[in-house]
């Protein structure tokens, strides 16, 4: 995973947490586990964080990844992050769809993923996995 995919991908789920310009808790704690998971410093995550709402200036483009395997991990984690808050948003979905158009991956294949996890989501207690995990630790294993 590149550094831009990195990036790109805390950034992406920084906008997608904006959409209904509200963070929750359960939101904002995410990004920080996501953050350390990416190797973010907890201080840089906080502060982009707290900026969010505030910042007028975010350039909310769908990110490119440099492979459909990040960016199905990103769509995955992103509609895990998107229902942390109970609430699924028509602007999350209209987003993800266009990361996943961004990235060329079958739209259908996004609302059908949509589906399946947010019916998940209500099983959980609330943790969420991250999807990026299990990616970074096949890369680093060599699988």
């Amino acid at each position: 995973m590149t550094l831009q995919d990195k990036s790109n991908y805390l950034k992406g789920l920084l906008i997608l947490i904006g959409k209904d310009k509200i963070i929750s808790k359960e939101e904002e704690r995410a990004i920080l586990q996501l953050g350390k998971i990416l190797g973010f410093d907890t201080k840089f995550c906080q502060d982009a964080i707290n900026e969010l709402l505030e910042n007028k200036y975010i350039i909310e483009e769908a990110p490119k990844f440099s492979s459909k395997e990040v960016a199905i991990s990103f769509l995955t984690d992103g509609i895990n992050l998107a229902c942390a808050d109970g609430n699924f948003h028509l602007s999350e979905l209209s987003w993800l769809i266009s990361v996943a158009e961004k990235n060329e991956i079958d739209k259908l294949w996004c609302i059908k993923k949509i589906d399946s996890l947010k019916a998940e989501s209500k099983n959980t207690n609330g943790e969420l996995e991250f999807e990026i995990t299990k990616l970074l630790t096949q890369k680093a294993i060599g699988q």
